[in-house]
C-alpha cells in the first residue's frame, strides 16, 4: 500500500510528471547535439588554433611596444584609439572569420557525412526523429559556433589586455590611454553583430545543409557553382547582375544593415549607444530568409527521412 505522497508524485498531472515529460522531449536534442560537438571537435579546436596563433603573434609584437605606445600617446585621440584598438579588433576578427568557414564546411558535411560512412543506418535505428536530428545539426552552426566564437575572442581579448598591461607598467608606461579601448562596448558589439550576422545567413545556412543532405558527390561544389552558373548566364544572356547583387546583400549585407544608422547608410556604427535592433528585427529581408531557412530544413528532414547511405 503506498502512501500519500507516492501516490500524488506518480500522478500524470503532478508538477514532477510534467518536469519529467519536459525533460524527456529535450534529452534526445541535447544528446543529438552533444554527439554532433564530439563528432565535430573543429567547432572549438580551428577557433582555439586560431587564437593561439593570434597571441603568440602578439607577443611576438610586444617587442617595443613601450616605445610605440609612448609615440601613439602624441597622436589625436581618434588615432589612438584607432592603433591601440588594432590587435583587439584583429583577433576578433581572425576568429570571426575562423567561425564563418568552420560553420560553411560543418553544414555541407552534416548530412552528407552520415550516408557517406553509412552511419545514418545506425543512427535511425535510435529513438531519434529525423527533425531532431537536423535541427541539432543546425543548432550547431547557429547558435554553438557563434556562441563558442564569442567566448574564445572574448578570452583572447583579455590576454592581450593582461599582458599589455603587465608590459607597460613594468616599463614605467602608463598602461591606461585617453584613446584606450572600451572593452565592454567592443564586446557588446560582437556580440550584436554575431547574432546578427547569424539570424541573416540562416537561409544559407539551410541551403548548405540542403544540399548536404540531397548530394551524393561533391556537395561543396553543388553548394557554389549552381548559384555562379546561373549568376552568369544572366549577365551573358542579359547584361544585368541582379542575381549577383542578391546574392551579395545576402552575404555580406547584414553587417551593412546591422552595423550603419538606417541601414546602408553613409554613417557606420561605432559605438552601442547607436545599435537600432528592432529596426533590424524589423526588416523584411530578414524575416523572409528566415522562412527559406526553415523551408531548407523542413526540406532536410524529408530528404533524410528517405535517404539510403551512398
Amino acid at each position: 500500500m503506498s502512501n500519500p505522497s507516492n501516490a500524488m508524485s506518480e500522478t500524470p498531472f503532478a508538477p514532477d510528471a510534467a518536469a519529467a515529460a519536459a525533460l524527456s522531449a529535450t534529452r534526445p536534442f541535447y544528446w543529438s547535439v552533444r554527439r554532433e560537438l564530439w563528432e565535430n571537435r573543429s567547432v572549438y579546436l580551428a577557433p582555439l588554433a586560431v587564437a593561439g596563433v593570434v597571441l603568440v603573434g602578439f607577443l611576438f609584437s610586444t617587442i617595443g611596444m613601450p616605445q610605440r605606445r609612448l609615440a601613439t600617446l602624441k597622436l589625436p585621440l581618434a588615432r589612438q584609439a584607432a592603433v591601440i584598438a588594432e590587435p583587439y579588433d584583429f583577433a576578433a576578427g581572425a576568429i570571426i572569420m575562423t567561425m564563418v568557414i568552420v560553420a560553411i564546411f560543418y553544414s555541407l558535411n552534416a548530412l552528407h557525412a552520415e550516408r557517406r560512412d553509412r552511419s545514418i543506418l545506425f543512427w535511425k535505428s535510435l529513438p531519434v526523429s529525423d527533425a531532431t536530428t537536423v535541427l541539432s545539426k543546425a543548432f550547431v552552426p547557429l547558435a554553438v559556433v557563434p556562441a563558442v566564437a564569442f567566448v574564445i575572442a572574448t578570452a583572447t581579448q583579455l590576454v592581450i589586455l593582461l599582458a599589455s598591461v603587465v608590459i607597460l607598467l613594468s616599463n614605467g608606461v602608463p598602461a591606461t590611454a585617453p584613446g584606450g579601448p572600451d572593452l565592454a562596448a567592443q564586446w557588446v558589439m560582437e556580440l550584436y553583430g554575431l547574432v546578427a550576422l547569424t539570424l541573416w545567413s540562416a537561409p544559407l545556412c539551410g541551403w548548405l545543409l540542403l544540399v548536404s543532405a540531397w548530394a551524393r558527390r561533391t556537395p561543396f561544389l553543388w553548394a557554389f557553382l549552381p548559384p555562379l552558373a546561373l549568376c552568369l548566364f544572366e549577365f551573358l544572356a542579359f547584361h544585368t547582375h541582379k542575381l549577383w547583387s542578391a546574392l551579395q546583400y545576402r552575404l555580406v549585407g547584414g553587417l551593412g544593415e546591422a552595423f550603419t544608422v538606417g541601414g546602408q547608410a553613409k554613417v557606420v556604427i561605432s559605438h552601442p549607444s547607436q545599435l537600432e535592433p528592432l529596426r533590424f528585427l524589423s526588416l523584411p529581408g530578414l524575416w523572409a530568409g528566415l522562412v527559406i531557412a526553415a523551408a531548407c530544413l523542413a526540406a532536410c528532414v524529408w530528404l533524410r527521412r528517405r535517404n539510403d547511405p551512398i
